[in-house]
């Protein structure tokens, strides 16, 4: 009796760490580097491929990153293929059609239903256009007769089909087989929920929207997280978003976004205000007082960090005309809110808000004082109330020897106090200099991308 045994393949196994990978090709160790992750599984699969080839028999692959683990079979052709089968995406089950038979009566039952019509059907023939005098005697002729009524035609099935197949992967391993391959390979978890989030922050709202970004005390976000949220919902949704830099105490997000070909700020809007209101203002107006971000697609109205609070106050009926002038202009307004929350500018910009995000870093004086505005607004009034419930809170993970685990506990103490809390990895490029979308790693633009759309759900 013979036996047939198995011969393992040849195998390589990754691990993927940003832009880096550590090889361990046959047991014997390399390193690859590149500049993004796309690169890098190129090169991967250059090194896979060109050891299945001078081997001549297939290579297993394992790679292990950030979203998963991975199993790929290179053949010596070049021809890639996944090692397992892939998980179809969950699809919901078809409604069930089912047909509502009519009760069986006998006939001496069945003539007085017929010679006798209810209140309903009385009703209904009254008031439908298609039952009309002609209508009634053909059917009063058929029924002496013994004919019988035609029956109903039965409904057409519209020509327009309604196929909504959910794209190929197009990220990670899974993306690059699709596109080697052909196959229609189903996008991951993480990219579905990718996906999901960018159709939501990229929906436009009817009337304008305004959500101020807040906390008490300084220095724990407030700005970064006004230009990242801003960013987001402007390169995916569209033009007409504004950051509004609401400080008269020295408001940086001036400093860190890009300036325009001008010097204005809110000072500078605010006597225009009534020719920017009037009927024959145009969009266009509004260039000589906003600064707009050419990567990032939205607007900054400025505060001066370099004039004492004293001398840039703002009364509320000075922010009610500035209100007016963005909410006419734009669909989302952003505001950066200032420290001082007794301010009369401050205080008036809750009473516009929709939407609230708590910024805070990881560390307990700055969540402590997020959540001490929460419960105060809570006691305020039942707008402040509401919008105090329906909060976001974004719980930044600000230094780089803390761990995104303090953050998340962070996140973890406002439950009750807020809708939701989301956490953001530390990130070099978040620190110091101006703030853009584009400089974060992937990996930070897929949290600020989930942080805009717990915003945009509260919308």
């Amino acid at each position: 009796m013979s036996i047939t045994t198995t011969v393992p393949l040849p195998d390589v196994r990754a691990v993927v760490t940003d832009t880096t990978v550590e090889l361990s090709v046959l047991g014997n160790p390399e390193t690859i580097t590149a500049s993004t992750s796309a690169e890098l599984r190129t090169k991967i699969m250059s090194r896979v491929v060109k050891l299945a080839s001078g081997l001549g028999t297939d290579v297993r692959l394992e790679v292990h990153d950030h979203a998963g683990q991975w199993h790929l079979v290179a053949s010596p052709d070049g021809h890639l293929r996944e090692d397992e089968p892939l998980p179809l995406t969950e699809e919901e089950p078809a409604p069930v059609a089912q047909k509502i038979e009519s009760p069986s009566l006998p006939a001496e039952q069945l003539s007085p239903h017929l010679s006798e019509p209810t209140a309903a059907a009385a009703a209904t023939a009254a008031v439908s256009p298609l039952h009309d005098a002609s209508t009634a005697e053909a059917s009063e002729t058929a029924e002496v007769s013994g004919e019988e009524l035609p029956t109903r035609k039965a409904a057409r099935a519209s020509f327009i089909i309604d196929e909504r197949r959910e794209p190929a992967a197009t990220n990670g391993w899974r993306g690059l087989l699709a596109r080697t391959t052909g196959l229609q390979v189903p996008a991951s978890v993480l990219e579905r929920e990718r996906r999901r989030h960018v159709q939501t922050v990229s929906q436009h709202w009817p009337g304008p929207r305004k959500i101020s970004v807040v906390n008490g005390k300084g220095g724990v976000g407030k700005t970064l997280t006004t230009a990242m949220l801003t960013a987001v919902f402007a390169r995916h949704g569209g033009a007409g978003v504004l950051a509004w830099d609401n400080n008269d105490t020295r408001g940086t997000l001036g400093w860190r976004t890009e300036k325009g070909p001008h010097d204005a700020t809110v000072q500078d809007l605010l006597p225009d205000t009534v020719k920017l209101l009037s009927p024959s203002a145009q969009i266009s107006d509004l260039a000589r007082f906003v600064h707009h971000q050419t990567s990032d697609k939205y607007d900054v109205l400025r505060s001066n960090p370099e004039l004492l609070a004293t001398k840039q106050r703002i009364t509320q009926d000075d922010f009610d005309a500035l209100h007016e002038v963005a909410a006419k202009y734009f669909r989302l307004v952003f505001f950066d809110s200032g420290n001082d929350e007794s301010a009369p500018r401050w205080l008036r910009m809750i009473d516009h808000t929709d939407q609230l995000v708590v910024a805070t870093t990881a560390l307990g004086e700055s969540a402590e004082s997020g959540a001490l505005l929460l419960e105060a607004l809570s006691e305020r009034d039942e707008h402040s109330a509401a919008l105090a419930r329906n909060a976001v809170v974004v719980v930044l993970q600000s230094e780089r020897n803390s761990t995104l685990s303090d953050a998340k506990r962070v996140a973890g103490g406002f439950t009750g106090l807020a809708r939701i809390a989301v956490t953001i990895p530390f990130d070099r490029a978040l620190h110091g200099g101006a703030l853009r979308y584009d400089a974060v790693r992937p990996a930070t633009r897929a949290a600020w991308l989930s942080a805009g759309a717990a915003v945009a759900d509260g919308l």
